[in-house]
């Protein structure tokens, strides 16, 4: 991708200003490991029962972190949410298996904590971009427990992990026949109390298009209420760097989900005639 360099280097940047502007709990523990981490950002405001989102970022499992992520903070407090965007280890250093225990754990300790900052996590949404979005999938599958996903935002997501074994990726973290088993998550079954939305750039390459498509096609399958979104003009790294871009469509999108799934349930609607 030929402006790769130059977008990391926009959100990059665009983070650093979001870490400095926005009010935020930085390197919070969810674990002992060196990267069992996560920054809180809040919305200007009181803190008493505001909504939480998660951002989990990509990089193939192998590179970014969250401190290079905080500008999603932007859309999400602007939305009037707690954002929490988590951190994970980089394979090949570890396995698939301790990464994916890594964020429930990471979800497990905003569902305990969250409230002493305000939070509230029965309106907990969970987003994440490429490797993000397939470990965003473990946090609403089929049979967790707690706690509960109200709706989930996939960007440019990966779902089945068999076609890694034969792609540049395979020399770097090797993914192996028993982890394309245990973590694809075409494999897997969700709850279908979670609203999904499945979204992919116009212009990312056939297989995200694929594997999106086929994503979504699962979650109808199994009762989820789902939307699929292409983002126009939008590749890989445009669109997640547009994330936490003000009138952009990917940061409309997620201010869109966000606003859309996160009213506060005892409160109805009421529509006036005349």
């Amino acid at each position: 991708m030929a402006d790769f360099d130059n977008l990391v280097k926009e959100f990059v940047a665009a983070s650093a200003r979001t870490r400095d502007k926005l009010p935020m709990e930085a390197d919070v523990a969810y674990g002992t490991g060196d990267s069992e981490r996560l920054d809180i950002f809040f919305p200007a405001g009181a803190r008493e029962n505001l909504p939480v989102h998660i951002f989990i970022h990509g990089g193939y499992w192998r590179m970014f972190s969250k401190q290079d992520y905080s500008y999603v903070a932007e859309t999400v407090t602007r939305a009037g949410a707690i954002a929490v965007i988590v951190d994970y280890a980089k394979m090949p250093a570890v396995r698939m298996n301790v990464i994916v225990d890594q964020i429930r754990r990471a979800e497990r300790w905003v569902a305990d904590n969250i409230s002493s900052y305000g939070g509230d996590v029965d309106r907990l949404t969970v987003s994440g971009h490429s490797a993000g979005a397939h470990l965003a999938t473990f946090l609403f599958q089929q049979g967790a427990t707690y706690p509960k996903v109200r709706a989930a935002f996939l960007l440019g997501g990966i779902y089945d992990l068999g076609p890694l074994q034969s792609s540049f990726l395979a020399p770097e973290i090797g993914i192996t026949d028993q982890e394309v088993a245990a973590f694809s998550p075409m494999l897997h079954s969700y709850n279908p109390e979670c609203r999904v939305t499945v979204a992919v750039g116009a212009d990312e390459t056939p297989p995200f298009h694929q594997q999106a498509g086929a994503f979504k096609l699962l979650l109808e399958q199994q009762g989820l209420l789902s939307s699929a979104r292409i983002i126009q003009r939008a590749n890989h790294i445009s669109s997640v760097r547009d994330l936490g871009r003000f009138g952009t469509e990917t940061g409309g999108m997620l201010t869109q989900f966000i606003e859309g799934v996160l009213q506060p349930r005892l409160e109805p609607r009421i529509t006036r005639l005349g």
